[in-house]
């Protein structure tokens, strides 16, 4: 039988390599996180894409 974890808060957006990826969980509105993982090529083209968008 598998182990029952409470949901806990949130949480801050939180970015983490794991493996030869990053793990970036996102919180979001009305409770929860978005879980995606990205390579490091999909997170520069993110960080472009983010600075454009808001610069």
């Amino acid at each position: 039988m598998a182990a029952m974890k409470p949901r806990t808060g949130d949480g801050p957006l939180e970015v983490v390599k794991e493996g030869r990826g990053l793990v970036m969980r996102v919180p979001l509105e009305g409770g929860g996180r978005l879980v995606v993982e990205i390579t490091a090529d999909e997170a520069k083209d993110l960080c472009v894409a983010l600075q454009e968008a808001t610069g």
